[in-house]
Order: structure tokens, then sequence, then C-alpha cells
């Protein structure tokens, strides 16, 4: 047991707080095996770089990639008050998200399961 009342280890808990500059995308109807071929490509690049990966990638995740690169540096300078030159893409990472279940029909009367996979985007910047 945690020492404390649970409303005093819920505030410590929620003290802790990421202030890192972030953009998330829910539900992004790419698979995350797939998200992560971009993703795994702009890990740790300066902004200027890993948009320029990005924009001349030929997969569909790199658009969606795009503009959360983009968002997550609005982000930084906005809300954080950073310098967008100095910054880089310190995480990202896809993780799994629901999945559609659709039917498509088969031969002599068969069904087949067609799974269309989603994933949640996450891209975290920070400033050199």
């Amino acid at each position: 047991m945690a020492n404390g009342h649970r409303s005093q280890v819920k505030r410590e808990r929620n003290a802790i707080k990421d202030t890192r500059p972030s953009a998330k995308l829910s539900y992004a109807r790419v698979s995350v095996q797939k998200a992560c071929f971009v993703l795994d490509v702009i890990r740790g690049k300066d902004i200027e770089s890993a948009l320029g990966i990005v924009m001349y990638n030929p997969r569909y995740a790199s658009t969606l990639i795009e503009k959360l690169i983009k968002s997550a540096a609005a982000n930084a300078e906005n809300n954080n008050g950073m310098d967008p030159t100095k910054l880089y893409v310190e995480e990202c990472y896809a993780n799994k998200g629901p999945t559609m279940k659709r039917i498509k029909p088969r031969a002599q009367g068969r069904a087949y399961r067609i799974e269309k996979r989603m994933s949640h985007i996450t891209v975290v910047l920070n400033e050199r």
C-alpha cells in the first residue's frame, strides 16, 4: 500500500508533468508497423531535416507525421517559448489503436475477415 491518503497519492502522481512540447494523433488509419517505418527515420533529427525527410517520403503515414511535427513545433514556440531553430525530435512512437473488423465474401459461401488497423502516433520535441 502507498503511504498517505488516496487523494494525496493522486496529487503527487499528477504533479509529475512532462513539459516537453508534443503532438498526438489518435485513431490514425494506418497500422503501427507502417507508421514506424517513417518514425524510425526521423527519430533524433532536427525539425528542418525531419520535415524534409517526411515531405519527400512516398508513404501515407508521412503526410500524417508531417502535420504532427508542424503542430508540435507550433506548440513549442507558442506554449513553451522555445526557439524553433534549436528543436529536434526527441521521441516519436506509434501505439496500437482499435481494429475495425470487416468481412470479405469468398468462394463457396465462405467469408474472410479483414482487419483495418488503427494507431495512436505521438511526436515529442525538445531543445538542443
